[in-house]
């Protein structure tokens, strides 16, 4: 099937495209435990960067689940093919020219690696947001640890699935030492440093 798909050469490339939007793009890859902050750190850190003219997108786990994930379950393989399906999505957003804005889970290290990798590492931003287990279950807006815990859920990462922490992160904030306002403005300070067209 492969050696009959041919690359199409357009007119209109990424350049192109990042230089009618003044800037460069960019993914920034949210990681961390359920509860641990991703999805509203990702949604500030979004706006703020809006309201400074930055043309975004943010891909979140619930949003990508109801749709081009919808058929995978939460077993390993399918939570990499989950994770290779975003990375792909986000690729071509990147060649929209788009910042994109990136919350999942995504437990697995050697996912994380594979989407820079589709990416290109000059491109992608890993922020890892280490909050401690016990405060993302105190948090437990949703209910779903309390269901883990129970056995409701299985493949629940932090009960009974693994998460990998990011050996090397970009960016590592924890919500229980630092305020929301700290880490959007540390977050952005570093996107905008890298977006910037010279």
């Amino acid at each position: 099937m492969e050696k009959n798909i041919f690359e199409h050469k357009f007119k209109v490339d990424r350049d192109k495209r990042s230089n009618l939007k003044h800037h460069k793009p960019l993914l920034i890859w949210f990681t961390g435990l359920s509860g641990s902050g991703k999805s509203t750190i990702a949604n500030e850190v979004e706006q703020t960067l809006f309201n400074k003219g930055i043309h975004t997108y943010l891909l979140d786990g619930d949003n990508v689940r109801k749709g081009i994930c919808s058929n995978l379950s939460f077993s390993a393989e399918d939570r990499s093919e989950n994770i290779r399906r975003i990375g792909e999505v986000a690729s071509l957003m990147l060649d929209a020219g788009l910042v994109v804005l990136a919350s999942f889970v995504s437990p697995y290290r050697k996912d994380r690696e594979n989407v820079k990798m589709i990416i290109g590492s000059t491109n992608f931003v890993e922020v890892f947001v280490n909050t401690p287990i016990e405060e993302c279950e105190r948090r437990d807006i949703k209910g779903l640890y309390k269901k883990a815990r129970k056995g409701e859920i299985t493949n629940f990462t932090g009960v009974n699935a693994p998460y990998e922490l990011p050996l090397a992160p970009d960016i590592e904030v924890d919500t229980t030492q630092q305020d929301l306002d700290t880490i959007v403005d540390l977050i952005v300070k570093e996107i905008l440093g890298k977006i910037e067209r010279k």
